[in-house]
């Protein structure tokens, strides 16, 4: 029995490739709370309102037809990694042979006092967009007062949400423009000078404030507190921060890095279990230390896939080598993007359009 434990970018490249090559005698299994999976690359294009939700959502059930997978829709809480079994949020347990984590991360809200019950982080997907429709419908009904808005986090996913909102109310003639500020002790700190200032000048151009040196302190009702300055007024606080582990994986018994992330050699297999393997956010790999960026998820699936294969069959597994070096592309909220590459950057709506090219090419290769 293979287990696949979540429904990330590896794993639907898991069940396309044994779609297509099955595996005689393989019984496969897909643990996912969530019939549909957001491409990341695409949510900023969604709040902004370039997408359907159908654009950037991928079906995991014709996938998993497609495989000949048992589909659970329930949420993976548990594992005992000795014992082979994982346990789920709907109280069934299931043996396995060998074990796939693509559960992804969340966006760490326990270290600061507040942010868990103020804030909305970006993941999951659905929770922010419940959230953003909300605030968008306040703005399009003049409700009384500008609706505020602080996105915590200066990555480039934290840029391009507050950038994504800006142009949503702009887009759709909204009555009443939200304040936008993004709150940051760091501004696209793993990008170059160049990419840094093409982006801060499309904040200054569509008045998104950027609060620098922004150390988030805490969260209270209506107020981000920051280190130092004054606080943010927020009726609405997107939490886009570093990544943190689901709590269930440090009690697993798998080695995890020292932020409870899975910790795997060369091939994305565990250090400590043989018979487990993990890819995208909720792996580090120990040899190559890597961003937690959508990018290494999609070129992890057709190694973890083969890798899950030979393992199964007693084979060799093949190393997963990672590029030194990857492409960004940003959008700053409508049909206009930003390249970040090797500390060189470029902007134009050419660079949006490449953009739109690449995420449409890699959705039609799982919604057909």
């Amino acid at each position: 029995m293979l287990v696949l434990a979540g429904g990330g970018h590896a794993h639907v490249e898991v069940l396309r490739r044994f779609g297509v090559t099955r595996t005689e005698g393989l019984r496969l299994r897909l643990i996912s709370p969530d019939t549909h999976t957001a491409y990341s690359g695409m949510l900023p294009g969604l709040i902004a309102g370039n997408y359907t939700w159908d654009d950037c959502h991928i079906d995991l059930r014709p996938l998993c037809e497609h495989a000949g997978a048992a589909f659970v829709t329930t949420r993976v809480v548990g594992i005992d990694a000795a014992g082979h079994q994982v346990q789920c949020a709907n109280g069934q347990a299931f043996s396995f042979d060998a074990l796939s984590l693509d559960v992804g991360s969340t966006p760490d809200l326990r270290a600061v006092p507040g942010a868990a019950e103020h804030a909305v982080p970006v993941k999951p997907v659905s929770r922010l967009l419940e959230a953003w429709a909300s605030v968008a419908a306040r703005c399009g009904a003049r409700a009384r007062g500008r609706p505020r808005i602080a996105v915590v986090g200066g990555g480039a996913g934290g840029v391009e949400i507050a950038l994504a909102m800006r142009h949503c109310c702009r887009a759709a003639d909204s009555a009443l423009e939200p304040d936008i500020a993004l709150v940051t002790d760091g501004f696209l700190p793993t990008h170059g000078r160049w990419a840094r200032h093409l982006l801060a000048r499309a904040m200054a151009k569509h008045r998104v404030t950027i609060v620098r040196q922004g150390r988030v302190t805490r969260v209270t009702p209506g107020e981000v507190h920051c280190a130092s300055g004054a606080p943010v007024a927020a009726d609405l606080v997107v939490w886009a921060t570093g990544a943190s582990a689901p709590v269930w994986i440090s009690d697993s018994g798998l080695q995890c890095d020292d932020r409870g992330f899975v910790a795997v050699n060369d091939h994305l297999q565990s250090i400590s279990h043989a018979s487990v393997f993990a890819a995208g956010d909720v792996s580090t790999m120990v040899s190559w230390p890597l961003p937690k960026a959508g990018v290494f998820a999609v070129r992890q699936g057709p190694v973890l896939a083969d890798n899950l294969r030979r393992y199964l069959a007693g084979d060799t597994l093949r190393p997963y080598r990672p590029q030194r070096r990857f492409l960004s592309l940003m959008s700053t909220g409508g049909r206009h993007a930003v390249a970040s590459y090797a500390g060189l950057a470029w902007q134009g709506r050419w660079v949006w359009a490449w953009k739109d090219r690449i995420d449409r090419r890699f959705m039609r290769r799982y919604n057909g």
